[in-house]
């Protein structure tokens, strides 16, 4: 039999969420839209705490042996009600149900440390996060698109040229989700992909991490943007910027038949992450369509259910053709979370739920305004906010075309070379 109803221990963090994120990120949602670049600091001091507890269970977990690790997941699972990747989807949409902006804001590791949590040894792991459990609140980031390498992350040209004990880094990256955050404002870093071997193509490609201070690094922009606008997004320049040889996550060897441990290794850090995008698109598309049902519902609009699709109205059809969208991204999603939970490879399933949320979200946005008309279209509500919002979900880690490609290429077997 398959059950759909959701464990008593998700349950229950999923309505703590709600509450943040309903008292706490929907009460601040516009102010912090029209102030682009400042910072929510209460939403972000109250989150730290949660930020500091989470990092210092991922370090303890290191000096534990294999049995003890394997109990504490144990214990951790049975916490999630045996499903934490599900669990941290749940918790995703709730929070950009609050507003996916502000949710941005929150500070810890980031996209940065799901990198070095694929790769890096647990020295590196203790070194980098370890500032994650003290002190003031801190960001991690990474920085992989450049003007000429977008979705073709095989184009970067940013590169590290060893010089005895240090890496030296040259380049410019775009589009940095918390780049000022990490590289200027906090105690953080920034993981940086540069190639050390360009006639290697993508096995030259590795990650370097970054610290905050570090001479060479310089943001030298802030991008003004349509959505998630209490986010900030940098334009990051490395100039002669020199790290420490150790810096480098996963080996310096150049293997060009073999790229699990550089390029392929970092990139699996999508595999985790692109479900969590997607809950975040379910999230607002979500908001919008709770938004129009309460406003037919004061209009005395009923949207009725179990009857015939020829006895339905034009906008009973909208609203069920909405909802039947946005469930299918949420199953989507926490299929590809449940197979994380199983240790499943789940690179097929994870491109499909980020796709479908996309488009979906996309699609639920717009036609919730269309749907609602001048009150859609009005800035006295959050819902045009929500169309500006929910397309970066189509965007970033991975645009829907290249998560299309991927989904395609698993489907048919063909690799990079017969489909493009």
């Amino acid at each position: 039999m398959i059950d759909f109803e959701l464990p008593e221990q998700i349950v229950a963090a999923q309505q703590k969420m709600r509450a943040l994120a309903q008292n706490h990120m929907r009460p601040i949602a516009r102010e912090y839209d029209e102030r682009e670049h400042e910072k929510p600091w209460d939403f972000i001091n109250l989150m730290w705490h949660e930020t500091k507890k989470e990092v210092a269970e991922q370090l303890a977990a290191l000096e534990q042996t294999d049995e003890q690790r394997a109990e504490a997941r144990k214990k951790s699972a049975a916490q999630a009600g045996g499903q934490p990747m599900v669990l941290g989807a749940i918790l995703r949409e709730e929070s950009s149900w609050g507003d996916a902006g502000i949710s941005l804001c929150r500070p810890g590791t980031g996209l940065g440390g799901a990198a070095i949590n694929a790769v890096a040894t647990p020295e590196q792991k203790r070194r980098f996060f370890g500032r994650f459990t003290e002190g003031s609140p801190k960001w991690g980031a990474m920085a992989i698109t450049e003007a000429n390498a977008g979705s073709d992350t095989a184009a970067i040209t940013a590169s590290a040229v060893r010089d005895g004990d240090s890496w030296v880094l040259n380049g410019e990256k775009i589009f940095v989700t918390s780049g000022k955050m990490a590289a200027q404002e906090s105690d953080g870093w920034v993981v940086v992909w540069a190639t050390i071997d360009k006639s290697a193509g993508r096995a030259g490609i590795k990650s370097f991490v970054v610290e905050k201070g570090t001479p060479g690094m310089t943001v030298t922009k802030l991008e003004h943007k349509l959505g998630i606008r209490a986010s900030d997004t940098a334009t990051i320049v490395f100039e002669d910027c020199r790290i420490p040889l150790d810096n480098i996550l996963g080996s310096p060897e150049v293997q060009k038949r073999d790229t699990t441990k550089g390029f392929k290794g970092v990139m699996a850090t999508f595999d985790a992450t692109r479900p969590g995008v997607a809950a975040s698109a379910i999230g607002i598309g979500r908001a919008a369509l709770e938004f129009v049902k309460e406003k037919l519902a004061e209009k005395g609009v009923a949207v009725r259910y179990g009857i015939s699709p020829y006895q339905m109205t034009a906008v009973e059809k909208e609203v069920h053709g909405m909802e039947a969208n946005l469930k299918a991204a949420r199953l989507l999603t926490w299929r590809a979370c449940w197979m994380l939970d199983r240790r499943e490879r789940n690179s097929l399933e994870a491109s499909m739920a980020k796709a479908k949320a996309g488009l979906a979200v996309t699609h639920i946005c717009q036609k919730a305004v269309e749907l609602m008309g001048p009150l859609g279209y009005s800035r006295e509500y959050l819902l045009e906010k929500w169309m500006r919002d929910c397309k970066i979900n189509d965007i970033f880690e991975g645009t829907g075309q290249i998560n299309m490609l991927i989904v395609a290429r698993n489907i048919l077997g063909f690799g990079r070379d017969k489909l493009k």
